[in-house]
């Protein structure tokens, strides 16, 4: 009798042992039926960096390009005869189309034909901008013709190294004799809250030097050579 009854509950065992294996296979098999397969794994997209626009990567310097004299101030007057005041109108407009050309300036100019505009107006215009720098740019006069050269003028003691840049590159492009970087108290200069210098690129009263500067490829040189100069400082500020 207890045989019999031993067996009966080995027997039931067996029974319930396979239907937990069998119970266990379904709860597998619907899992596996819903859960989402290894290779379609949620992935995390990469973080896309957005480039910076170009102004915010480095300033823009606003240049204040000032044509020299026009209208009823001719200026000096050449040995041909020819006016400083479109000399100076000339040589400016080409500084001013290269500045143009460098993403790191903004250019302006005083006048951009020939009119007369009050040294006081000047100076209004570069503070009205906020301008990074003034540039005011002059043909040269002396009484005697035998007298050449190029020569740069600051007022204010930070505009000392400005000048000193502008001006070395500016005597590599005349080709004139360098007479220096000077001190000065000209009204374009002492009325400006900014950087200011003023160019005597050459000496319109010297015949060897106004033929020059009258000349086109001349003028040309002469532009680059100032664009380089305000180019050269303005970069060194950046380092």
């Amino acid at each position: 009798m207890k045989r019999k009854h031993r067996k009966r509950r080995q027997r039931s065992q067996v029974i319930w042992v396979v239907m937990v294996v069998v119970l266990i296979a379904m709860v597998w098999s619907i899992y596996e039926l819903f859960s989402p397969s290894v290779s379609a794994e949620l992935t995390v997209p990469p973080i896309q960096k957005t480039a910076k626009p170009q102004e915010e990567l480095s300033k823009r310097y606003k240049i204040v390009i000032d044509p020299g004299h026009g209208g009823k101030d001719p200026g000096a007057e050449g040995v041909s005869g020819n006016h400083e005041r479109a000399y100076t109108l000339a040589l400016s407009q080409k500084v001013f189309d290269l500045l143009q050309q460098e993403p790191m300036f903004e250019a302006y100019m005083t006048r951009t034909d020939d009119t007369f505009v009050h040294l006081e107006d000047r100076n209004q215009f570069a503070h009205d901008l906020d301008a990074d720098a003034l540039v005011s740019i002059h043909g040269n006069t002396y009484q005697d013709p035998g007298v050449s050269g190029t020569e740069t003028y600051y007022y204010a003691d930070d505009s000392i190294p400005f000048a000193r840049e502008v001006h070395e590159r500016l005597v590599e492009a005349t080709g004139f004799r360098d007479r220096g970087v000077r001190k000065e108290g000209w009204k374009v200069l002492t009325g400006s809250n900014n950087l200011a210098i003023l160019l005597e690129v050459g000496f319109l009263t010297n015949p060897g030097d106004e033929m020059e500067m009258l000349s086109e490829s001349h003028q040309d040189r002469t532009a680059q050579g100032i664009v380089n100069g305000i180019k050269d400082y303005f970069a060194n500020r950046e380092d």
